[in-house]
């Protein structure tokens, strides 16, 4: 999920970089994805989070050299967020401030860390959590797709639990929204798609004049025949989305 940025249409025009390069790079087999090396591995994480990595920095470099090339362009660039799953386990991917968020047994974590200038002073015990979200600085942010030539992923890696509920979104719902609202809005749904227009409704509500994404995605567990399969395929995928819009 990608939040573009340097204006509308050069914000708008970043933003489907990012995400058409991030497709591409994925839908390919893997040995050509061994070819497109950009930039560095990572260490610490897991070979599944160093190709969401690999994949984020080909995207800023389409970015940047798109920009270079278009003096109208100059400056454009993207957040991101992005979650790679594999056999019950998943790893997550930031640059900016749109967040991924756990919703776990009724609790929220977010499971990223803003690039945004006032998160970084907070961070560094400059500034509280109160005066950062009553900040005029709140959009300033100082990691994003494209603006660099060079750019520096977080990368982590977890583990599900069934029912775990994955919400990726934009600062434009993420500042409007307090966790708590999160929780309640998410747990009283019926579908994960009423609980997007839900979550979408109240950051409009709480004032919210930017452009809104949203996603969440449920794990569920499997069926016994799924298991069945399992014992007879090894290999197979332990756990598999479900109702994720």
């Amino acid at each position: 999920m990608c939040d573009g940025m340097g204006g509308q249409a050069a914000g708008e025009r970043a933003s489907k970089i990012a995400v058409d390069t991030m497709l591409t790079f994925f839908r390919q087999d893997s040995k050509v994805r061994a070819t497109q090396v950009v930039g560095r591995t990572f260490e610490g994480v897991s070979e599944r989070a160093n190709l969401l990595g690999q994949a984020i920095q080909l995207a800023n470099q389409s970015i940047h050299e798109e920009a270079a090339r278009n003096l109208s362009q100059s400056g454009m660039g993207s957040t991101i967020v992005a979650v790679l799953v594999e056999d019950g386990f998943f790893s997550i991917a930031n640059v900016g401030d749109s967040r991924i968020y756990l919703l776990r047994d009724g609790t929220i974590q977010q499971l990223t860390n803003d690039h945004s200038l006032v998160m970084e002073q907070v961070r560094r015990g400059l500034m509280t959590q109160a005066e950062a979200e009553s900040s005029q600085m709140q959009n300033v942010i100082v990691r994003s797709l494209g603006v660099e030539e060079s750019v520096e992923p977080d990368l982590e890696d977890h583990e599900f639990a069934a029912n775990d509920v994955l919400f990726l979104c934009s600062d434009g719902l993420s500042r409007y929204v307090q966790d708590s609202a999160m929780v309640e809005i998410v747990g009283r749904s019926e579908t994960l798609e009423k609980a997007s227009e839900d979550l979408i409704e109240a950051a409009k509500t709480g004032g919210s004049d930017d452009n809104i994404t949203c996603l969440l995605i449920r794990m569920v567990e499997q069926s016994r025949a799924e298991r069945m399969l399992d014992a007879l395929l090894p290999g197979r995928s332990r756990h598999k989305w479900q109702d994720s819009v």
